[in-house]
């Protein structure tokens, strides 16, 4: 009888200790305040910390549900992608590989998306940058589809909403990549002759040739608090320059502060201040959409 009175109580012992399953996924920590956050009110929140406020980043698509009418989104130009004008091979990886690789861990076909949608039943065309695809590095198809959704902008008369986040030219691409700089600007120029407005929504991380392009020669720039902007990144900077930089160098409320941007807003406050934004500079000059109404400005 010890020896099964043994494996009994050992038993017993072993249950006591365990711990309750919790299934995966349910909590998750902030990036900033480490605090344990429960993911469905992380969610709820539109990826936003209830506790610090930080702003985690959303992919294209998320940026589109949480900012523009629920079922109001037409995509514009999906079939449009990426070639490989100069057969680049890094580490002895091609870029069409890299390319592969990067609309599978995406589910984008590209580092842009755009399309026609309404905010607050304004329209608009709208292009959101997708940071998981090759941290939406600018190449030529990037480029092609932001001047096509200027240039349909300017023909539909419809404000232009840009969610800029990039790490930069996209190497892979060389020239081709810079060209996309004079291009884009060239492109929100025929907005500014048919006085529609055009604005630029910087969002973590915001750097390189789209911070020195189209992302800062908007009628309003906003930014998401916290958003790293700049164009070289402050370690770079540093080695060159051999100068400690200030706290808070780069960041959204830094670039506030010397005029960089005009207003910091809150994810959860984009919406209203964006279609308070386009009826304040728009007035009517947009087209008309059925049921469209004057609104309290944000806040009242």
């Amino acid at each position: 009888m010890r020896p099964f009175l043994r494996r009994r109580n050992a038993q017993n012992q072993s249950s006591a200790h365990e711990s309750p399953s919790v299934p995966d996924g349910l909590w998750l920590k902030c990036s900033r305040c480490r605090d344990l956050l429960y993911a469905r009110e992380f969610e709820r929140n539109q990826r936003v910390c209830p506790r610090c406020g930080f702003h985690a980043r959303l992919s294209a698509r998320e940026r589109i549900t949480v900012t523009v009418d629920s079922g109001s989104f037409a995509e514009w130009d999906a079939h449009v992608v990426t070639d490989d004008p100069l057969h680049f091979v890094a580490l002895g990886e091609p870029y069409p590989a890299k390319i592969s690789e990067a609309r599978t861990r995406s589910g984008e076909r590209e580092a842009l998306v755009t399309g026609a949608a309404t905010i607050e039943s304004i329209p608009v065309a709208i292009a959101v940058a997708e940071f998981g695809f090759l941290g939406a590095s600018m190449g030529s198809v990037f480029g092609e589809k932001f001047a096509r959704a200027a240039e349909r902008a300017a023909m539909e008369r419809r404000a232009f909403v840009v969610f800029a986040s990039s790490g930069g030219a996209r190497m892979h691409e060389g020239i081709f990549s810079l060209f996309q700089l004079p291009k884009t600007i060239v492109a929100v120029e025929a907005l500014a002759e048919a006085r529609l407005p055009f604005i630029s929504v910087l969002v973590d991380p915001c750097y390189g040739g789209v911070t020195a392009s189209f992302a800062t020669v908007a009628d309003v720039i906003l930014a998401e608090p916290g958003a790293m902007i700049g164009f070289a990144g402050p370690r770079v900077i540093e080695q060159v320059t051999r100068q400690k930089l200030p706290p808070g160098f780069q960041t959204a409320e830094f670039a506030l502060e010397h005029g960089m941007v005009d207003m910091v807003v809150p994810r959860q406050r984009i919406r209203a201040v964006l279609a308070s934004l386009i009826r304040t500079l728009a007035g009517s000059s947009l087209v008309p959409l059925a049921g469209d109404t004057m609104r309290q400005e944000v806040g009242e």
